[in-house]
């Protein structure tokens, strides 16, 4: 694990609000010099800390407003199986993010889709297709309360 400090915290707040900024932008904001800022910002690249700077999409207004929370439990828990599933769902575009979980399920995804109908779509003649799935369960979202992507630092 990296060593954080305070001025690596105020950077990492900042870029989560605004990745836009620029070096001199952000060094303003963060009280610190544009040549100290370039270093620490690429320090944390280096380590992984910060990854590529990405501009966030609003599903609804491209016409994706159902999310939906598919649970799926696999025939088999072999590395395999599992890999070969991990690669499958990689593949499909319309599964936005996927968590491997314990409990009675195996995996968790999240769904951006048009419509119930554009749901049936991607799980019946997409998703439900792999071999390695025993069952699944879908979740449907009636209203986002809370959806953050900064991390708390």
């Amino acid at each position: 694990m990296i060593q954080i400090d305070a001025l690596d915290r105020k950077i990492l707040r900042a870029l989560q609000e605004d990745a836009s900024l620029s070096n001199q932008e952000l060094a303003e904001r963060v009280g610190s010099s544009a040549a100290s800022c370039w270093r620490r910002v690429k320090a944390l690249e280096e380590a992984g800390v910060l990854g590529p700077a990405v501009r966030l999409v609003d599903p609804a207004r491209l016409g994706r407003g159902l999310d939906v929370f598919c649970q799926i439990r696999m025939k088999s828990q072999g590395r395999a199986m599992r890999a070969t599933f991990e690669e499958f769902i990689e593949a499909q575009r319309d599964v936005v993010e996927c968590y491997s979980i314990s409990g009675d399920w195996d995996y968790l995804l999240h769904i951006v889709a048009e419509d119930v109908a554009d749901y049936e779509r991607v799980l019946m003649h997409g998703i439900l297709d792999h071999e390695a799935i025993a069952s699944s369960s879908s979740i449907f979202v009636l209203r986002r309360v809370k959806h953050r992507t900064a991390v708390p630092v």
